[in-house]
This record gives C-alpha cells, sequence and structure tokens, in this order.
C-alpha cells in the first residue's frame, strides 16, 4: 500500500489528485472542529457519552466524534448514505427508477444522483430539527429561543450538504470515492481519542485497583453520579489493552482476507462463425464476492436492534427494581437476547442485499444471449438454480462473517468489562474496505497511464 502511493506520488497527475484529496479533507477536518453556536458542548458530550449503545453512538462514530461536539458537519454523511440506501432499494421496487438505472444510460445515473441529493437534503432537514429537539429536551442549548434553533437547523443542514459536495468533488478530481473517503476520515480521527481513552482507562484502573478512586471520592470531588459511575466503568486493565490490541490487529487480518475472497463460477461460451472468423469457444468466470453487501447489513441490523435501547434513553429508565429498569437490563445491548437478535438481522440484511445485488435470472439470461453456459447445466431454469444454491451459501459465510466481526468487539467489552468497543467491527470494516479500495483505485489510475503512454 505504502509502495503503491510512493509510486502514485511521483506521477504529476496523480500528485495534483493525491494534493486535491488531502486538501478536501482538512476542509472537512477543520469543519469539524467548528461548533455551532448556542450549543453546551461539554454537557452534550457528557449526554451522547452515555449512550454508546444507542443509534446516537452509531452517528457519533460514522461522523468522527462531530455529533457529541456538535460541530458544523455534526451529520457529517449519514443523510447522504441514507438516501442512497433508500433510492437503492426505491429503484428494486419502482419499475420507472429500475428501467432508469438499467436502460438510462449516463443520462440516468446523473437524474438517479440528483434525485439523491434531493433526498440527502430532505433527511438533512429531518435528523438536524430531531437532533436539535434532544438538545432542547435535555437542556443542553444556552438559548432556546427561534433564532437560535433556525441557525442551528440551517448550520447542520448547510454542514451536511457541503459534505456531500465535498465528497463528490473528491469522486471526480480526486482518488477513488469521495463519500468513503470522508467516512474513512472522520472514523479514522478517532484513534488519537482512543488512544488517549485506553491511557486514561489504565491510570483509572490503577487508581481503582489502590483504592484511591472510587464513587465516593468522585462525588466528593464534584462529579454527578452518571458521570462517576461512567467514568469508573472506563477503567481498563494492562491485559485488557494487550488484548484490544492483538484483537483489532487479527480483525484486520480476517477482514482483508474475506475482502478479497469470491466464488468463480466457471463459464464456457460457445463457437460461432461469422463469415470467415471464428468466435467464442473461450472459458471465463462468473465471479461472486463473498462479502457482497459491505456493512451495510451491520449498520441496518444495529439501527434496529439498538432502538429498544435508544427509545429507553429517550423515555428515561425507572429505579432499580421497577419493571421499566429490568427490561431495560433485559434489552441492554450486553444482554444474550440482543446479541442474538443483532445475529440474526445481520444474516437477514446480508442475504436481503444479495439478492438485489446479484440476481440469477438476470445473469442466467444474460449468459444464454451471449452464447455462454456453466459446464454441466442447461441454459435456462437449471443455470438459474445452481447460480442461487452458490449464491445462497457465499451468502451465509458472509453474513456469519459479517455477524463474527460485529459480535467480537461486543464479546470483548463484557470480557475487559468495558462496553465502548460495542461498534468498533463497524468501524475496522470501513477503513479497511475504503483503505482497500483507495490503493486499487490508484493502481487502475496507474495502469490506465501506462497504456495511455504505450500507445502514444
Amino acid at each position: 500500500m505504502i509502495e503503491t502511493i510512493r509510486k502514485a506520488w511521483d506521477i504529476p497527475e496523480l500528485r495534483k489528485k493525491i494534493i486535491f484529496t488531502l486538501l478536501i479533507l482538512l476542509i472537512f477536518r477543520i469543519g469539524n472542529a467548528i461548533t455551532v453556536p448556542y450549543v453546551d458542548t461539554a454537557t452534550l458530550s457528557s449526554y451522547l457519552n452515555s449512550q454508546t449503545t444507542t443509534i446516537l453512538g452509531l452517528y457519533n462514530v460514522m461522523s468522527g466524534g462531530a455529533f457529541a461536539q456538535a460541530t458544523v458537519f455534526a451529520l457529517s454523511i449519514q443523510p447522504y448514505i441514507n438516501s442512497s440506501i433508500i433510492i437503492q432499494l426505491l429503484t428494486v421496487a419502482i419499475p420507472a427508477l429500475e428501467r432508469l438505472a438499467k436502460e438510462g444510460g449516463e443520462e440516468g445515473r446523473k437524474k438517479i444522483q440528483s434525485i439523491t441529493r434531493y433526498a440527502t437534503v430532505a433527511i438533512a432537514i429531518l435528523q438536524a430539527f430531531g437532533y436539535y429537539m434532544i438538545m432542547k429536551r435535555y437542556d443542553i442549548l444556552t438559548d432556546a429561543g427561534i433564532w437560535p434553533a433556525l441557525v442551528i437547523i440551517v448550520s447542520f443542514i448547510a454542514g451536511s450538504s457541503f459534505v456531500m459536495w465535498m465528497g463528490e468533488q473528491v469522486t471526480e478530481f480526486g482518488v477513488g470515492n469521495g463519500i468513503s473517503i470522508i467516512l474513512f476520515a472522520g472514523i479514522l480521527s478517532r484513534v488519537p481519542s482512543m488512544v488517549s481513552g485506553m491511557y486514561e482507562g489504565v491510570i483509572t484502573w490503577s487508581g481503582v485497583r489502590s483504592g484511591a478512586l472510587t464513587e465516593q471520592t468522585l462525588l466528593d470531588a464534584g462529579y454527578s453520579a452518571t458521570n462517576a459511575k461512567y467514568m469508573l466503568d472506563q477503567a481498563m486493565a494492562p491485559w485488557s489493552v494487550v488484548l484490544i490490541l492483538v484483537g483489532i490487529l487479527a480483525l484486520i487480518v480476517f477482514i482483508v482476507f474475506i475482502n478479497g475472497a469470491e466464488r468463480r463460477i466457471p463459464v464456457q461460451y460457445a463457437k460461432r462463425q461469422v463469415g470467415r472468423k471464428m468466435y467464442g469457444g473461450q472459458t471465463s468466470t462468473l465471479p461472486m464476492k463473498v462479502n457482497m453487501s459491505g456493512v451495510l447489513p451491520i449498520i441496518f441490523a444495529q439501527s434496529i436492534a439498538s432502538l429498544p435501547a435508544t427509545i429507553m434513553a429517550f423515555t428515561g429508565v425507572g429505579e432499580e427494581g421497577s419493571f421499566s429498569y429490568a427490561l431495560s437490563q433485559f434489552l441492554d445491548t450486553k444482554s444474550i437476547l440482543y446479541m442474538a437478535v443483532y445475529f440474526i438481522l445481520i444474516i437477514g440484511f446480508s442475504y436481503f442485499y444479495s439478492t438485489i445485488q446479484f440476481n440469477p435470472v438476470e445473469i442466467a439470461n444474460n449468459l444464454k444471449k451471449q452464447g455462454g453456459f456453466i459446464p454441466g447445466f442447461r441454459p435456462g431454469k437449471p443455470t438459474v438454480d445452481f447460480i442461487r444454491k452458490v449464491l445462497n451459501k457465499v451468502t451465509l459465510f458472509g453474513a456469519i462473517y459479517l455477524g463474527i466481526v460485529a459480535m467480537v468487539p461486543l464479546v470483548a467489552g463484557i470480557v475487559i468489562k468495558n462496553s465502548t468497543l460495542g461498534i468498533g467491527g463497524t468501524s475496522v470494516i470501513i477503513i479497511v474496505g475504503v483503505a482497500l479500495e483507495t490503493v486499487r483505485a490508484l493502481e487502475s489510475q496507474m495502469l490506465m497511464r501506462q497504456y495511455k503512454g504505450f500507445l502514444e
């Protein structure tokens, strides 16, 4: 990877693209440091730190911590991701959009992109208003008037729209997929805070072990009961830090291995004579990626599985011994029920996305039109059945892989008694996937340049 970047830097055209991408990321990071006025960021950060197991915690990770600081780019690219997923699903459900995607060509792609932009702004309006109402309800605002509300909501909407525009500029004039790179930069920016959090966790553990740091001493020092409990929960033994680092490295190796894994179905093309020339007769393969749905099943599954915890966070949990308290413990993200539901949802969404992206009937018809066939299977229904059978097996393996990656941080959090690792698997998949995708984009552009120079 480092060698690929070094070689790309030596090429003037690619160097300009890399510099442009880095400048966009610099603007993104500056925007993440500019807070929206009329917001008590200290109170907001404290509140969201206690909501790491809810959907708000997922938004905070995806925004690189900007969500907890109420910055201009707090919504980040979440509205764009949501609108892209919605439009993708509608493309399958609405025939007009399906025809536009398949038969519209470049013009159809631009129209769908335009629809996605409008949907992004609409979703950003809803999310900005919802975010403002959360801050208003929990007295996080320094001024709750109409003008502050307008400034806060418009700032969030404008920031999200600007992030979407920056992502599109990187895609067109930079390197790789701009939206993915911005998401990558946001998540990666949390690494320094994660390292400092581990260091502070070890210090806290040392204080707890020696008896110098207890809940009572924290209360005497002016901490609230919630903040004192949260601080004590962050205590990490030195052996747990080593376990986390080894686990992350093993997870990266596992993700890199699966990311490039695919099932290749052999395809034979029949010979045909056109005039005096003979065409066809060659052998090819039909590739099926093990993880063709990416990280979307995990994001969707976590959003739904954490919905009860999110509702509990908004409505409040009763005192210990009450029914609502028992229900919250039963539905907590550390409970066996949550993990089972989470795992099942990941498998379900993996099958859902694989059926959307890979249609066995369409693939079989295209093979038949091109004079291709799978050895041992007749064209038509036998070919469709075989492709569907292979697809189900590959999807099952990919779904189990996603489930393992998502569950390992949860189990590790229970083992080391630290629940802040709940979405670590999602972050690692995104970081590794985007890094590999960007390197492949650089390599393909270098290859194109070599061909271009050869032809000229």
